[in-house]
């Protein structure tokens, strides 16, 4: 074979690797999209859809983590080209662990039964999902157009959903404190932000994954964040 179909080849097992994350990146925004859905009308039935549409991301995972590695062994790439699979593989990572923050909350609507149902805590929790939703779909655009300057408006854009995650968080306190007897659900729907507000991190590792395929070097700039309360610790189950 040539060295012109080597090259060709090569190109056509990028691309099949980008397309695949693509489609994994697809699947996870919609996972997320459900899981908050499924949350704000407390549909057991669309949650339980959530829980098994993510074997379908950790299968394709799996398969982009094996595509990634046979290339690697075949080809020996340097430079940008090793760049494109380890970017990738840093991509499809992020996007597995979002997969299993939606499912969490998945998890989570069906015990949050009952007719208690505090109408501004959930659409504050909906304004948050809809902001990483967006930040999700951004960077993942960016991804597949390889576009620096997105990437990084993403990144910038961080900071916006820890205040308003922290502020949630404040809220929730209150109405905890002003009504013992709902202490449960208010717990449940804490670590249901929790997990948005994670979602959100792994669209900034994207962006940051991004720049690295781009410009071959991290952002130098430290990582804006702007959420400063003990929220931030919590385990995310």
């Amino acid at each position: 074979m040539t060295n012109e179909h080597i090259a060709k080849a090569f190109d056509v097992d990028l691309q099949e690797l980008t397309q695949k994350a693509a489609e994994m990146g697809g699947l996870a925004e919609r996972e997320v999209a459900d899981a908050v859905a499924a949350l704000v009308r407390r549909d057991t039935e669309l949650a339980t859809k959530v829980i098994s549409t993510d074997v379908t991301i950790d299968a394709l995972q799996r398969e982009i983590e094996e595509k990634a590695i046979l290339l690697i062994a075949r080809r020996q790439p340097m430079a940008v080209d090793l760049r494109e699979i380890v970017g990738a593989l840093r991509v499809c990572n992020d996007l597995e662990r979002i997969g299993d923050l939606a499912k969490n909350i998945g998890k989570r609507v069906a015990v949050l039964d009952g007719d208690f149902s505090p109408q501004k805590l959930i659409r504050g929790v909906e304004h948050m999902a809809e902001l990483v939703l967006g930040q999700l779909k951004r960077v993942l655009d960016a991804y597949a157009g390889r576009d620096l300057s997105g990437a990084l408006a993403v990144w910038k854009g961080d900071e916006e959903i820890d205040a308003m995650c922290t502020s949630l968080f404040r809220e929730l306190l209150t109405y905890m404190m002003e009504d013992p007897r709902n202490i449960t659900f208010f717990i449940h729907l804490m670590f249901c932000a929790k997990n948005i507000e994670r979602i959100g991190d792994h669209a900034t590792n994207i962006a940051e994954t991004v720049h690295y395929m781009i410009e071959g070097r991290p952002i130098a700039d430290q990582r804006p964040k702007g959420d400063t309360t003990a929220f931030a610790s919590l385990p995310v189950t």
